[in-house]
């Protein structure tokens, strides 16, 4: 392997499946991943997760804390401070409730496997510690799906601040996977008094690291990671501050980005729009 491109063994035969029409694409699932930022000496790091090898999809690759949307993410409208829900269905491209259910999950996840949260008393303050015992057994009953994540803030007497997130990128899993996402990528900043700690069970390993280093590792193949995760590192390496990234990602195209598997004279290509690096050539009549 030159890099450390995530690429699954049975992506040749589903490539083939969905070619011949014998695989119906799944429909993709919304979902919301955040790349937590700091500032440091050397730069903005970013908060990333090692999946454990154990896992069936992606295991040992890094990525950020995130997952699917909850059903009741959008079952009633949450304590809510920053940008209306009108404006943010306008910058992700949804209606008012999706976008609250993207936007929720986007917290929630990043409170369930990072244990930061991004939410306050009051719509220009945040919480500071997050770690005793009460909240513990908040995150946990949310992670087992016991309490939403409205009821969570209506106990806490928390509003969440959107106004800390910054929509950067959506990336639709391929059509020829088993289970795909819609996923949503969001910026936001390291709230003060806050820390990090891998609070996940599907994460053996968590690191902050420079984007630029983490993408130093990939191009060495000692990093493992998916396509919309390197991608993002690499938009992210040019930022001097976890503050200027999240004041450009205002001005980030949003156009999803879904690879494309075509098949042609006994090749199979694989190919994500606007970003070259990851195309894949394989021969129609390799079983790898």
């Amino acid at each position: 392997m030159a890099n450390g491109q995530w690429y699954p063994p049975e992506w040749p035969d589903r490539i083939r499946a969905l070619s011949s029409g014998e695989l119906t694409p799944a429909t993709p699932r919304r979902a919301a991943t955040v790349m937590l930022l700091r500032d440091s000496a050397a730069g903005p790091a970013v908060h990333m997760l090692r999946r454990r090898a154990s896992m069936a999809f992606a295991g040992g690759a890094y990525a950020y804390p995130g997952g699917g949307v909850d059903p009741r993410d959008d079952d009633r409208l949450v304590r809510w401070a920053g940008p209306s829900l009108a404006s943010w269905a306008a910058r992700l491209g949804v209606d008012e409730p999706g976008a609250q259910a993207i936007v929720c999950a986007a917290v929630r996840e990043t409170y369930e496997e990072a244990g930061v949260l991004l939410a306050g008393p009051s719509p220009s303050t945040v919480v500071g510690d997050t770690t005793g015992e009460d909240w513990e057994a908040d995150r946990e009953a949310l992670v087992a799906r016991e309490l939403s994540f409205a009821e969570f803030l209506d106990r806490r007497g928390l509003v969440l601040r959107s106004d800390l997130l910054a929509a950067w990128a959506r990336w639709i899993t391929p059509e020829f996977e088993p289970k795909r996402y819609d996923t949503f990528f969001f910026v936001a900043v390291l709230p003060e008094g806050q820390r990090t700690r891998n609070a996940s069970t599907e994460a053996d390993r968590t690191v902050w690291i420079a984007p630029g280093k983490a993408t130093e590792g990939y191009d060495k193949g000692e990093l493992l990671m998916m396509p919309p995760t390197i991608a993002t590192l690499r938009q992210l390496s040019p930022y001097a501050s976890a503050a200027d990234a999240l004041a450009a990602a205002p001005e980030r195209d949003l156009t999803p980005v879904l690879a494309q598997a075509r098949l042609e004279n006994g090749e199979l290509t694989l190919t994500w729009p606007g970003h070259e690096e990851f195309t894949k050539h394989i021969p129609a009549g390799d079983p790898k």
